[in-house]
């Protein structure tokens, strides 16, 4: 796998400026990150850990927002980026007709 990062010299820009816009774009590619990832070897979880893992997420959300509900906890600000899949999640809900309540932990997807 090669990656070309190749920055040239404006007018009358600085070396500085130039390593600046170079470092840059590699950062931009991900390079550094992937390599850095690769440098010790983890080995993959199995499935019984990642779904025990998805299970106690789901769990503490759920937890949380008894607790919000209950006025116990003040609920965070959205970060930046989430808002947008807030809301496409409450227009899912309110889309979607709940006959049946589901049972804790039915129809969650389980992270891989």
């Amino acid at each position: 796998m090669s990656i070309n990062a190749e920055v040239s010299k404006s007018g009358s820009e600085s070396a500085l400026s130039t390593i600046r816009k170079f470092s840059r774009r590699v950062q931009g590619t991900g390079l550094v990150k992937t390599v850095r990832a690769q440098r010790y070897f983890e080995r993959e979880k199995s499935k019984t850990v990642n779904k025990k893992r998805a299970l106690k997420l789901i769990k503490r959300r759920a937890e949380y927002r008894q607790l919000v509900k209950e006025g116990k906890v003040i609920e965070a600000a959205p970060r930046r980026g989430m808002q947008n899949q807030n809301q496409s999640q409450a227009q899912a809900q309110a889309q979607a007709p709940s006959t049946s309540q589901a049972r804790f932990g039915e129809n969650t997807p389980i992270a891989r």
